[in-house]
């Protein structure tokens, strides 16, 4: 395989695609909350909560070992109910030229969603690893963020 590659994962879950969206579009410092033992924390560090080409930075967990990550939201397509995240500093840039988090839910038509994730990366070098683990580690906090808002889910209207 080559230096360039694309890994694609989904997980269904029992939380409205549209709050699920909001998470990731606008509340991103929220995943610590719902998944703390794979997030830390989430910082802004430019810009503002909810808005494309802010910078936020990721304290993690992966693998056993704590990690960073600076990301740039790169686009929220809220018609689609996806956001990408570009990697633009931190512990992947060590292995990865390059390195986006695509997050999409989808409605199901009898209720919950369907959470589709797609990592885009570029290897520095061929003996890096393709990053599957990486592709756990979202399908896995995308479930730890479904039973968080599903035990906490109040009447909030569609988007």
């Amino acid at each position: 395989m080559g230096l360039v590659g694309k890994l694609e994962g989904e997980v269904e879950i029992k939380a409205p695609a549209h709050l699920f969206h909001d998470v990731f579009s606008c509340r991103p410092h929220h995943v610590n909350i719902m998944s703390p033992d794979k997030v830390q924390s989430v910082d802004l560090h430019e810009g503002e909560w909810g808005k494309h080409g802010s910078t936020i930075c990721w304290n993690y967990t992966h693998d056993g070992v704590a990690k960073v990550g600076k990301e740039i939201i790169e686009k929220i397509d809220d018609e689609n109910l996806s956001t990408t995240f570009k990697v633009i500093e931190g512990d992947l840039l060590d292995e990865y030229k390059e390195f986006r988090f695509i997050v999409k839910a989808t409605p199901k038509e009898n209720g919950g969603s369907l959470v589709h994730w797609t990592l885009e990366y570029e290897k520095l070098h061929e003996g890096i690893p393709e990053p599957h683990s990486m592709l756990q580690f979202c399908l896995h906090t995308s479930k730890d963020i479904c039973s968080h808002l599903s035990k906490n889910e109040v009447a909030q209207p569609e988007k």
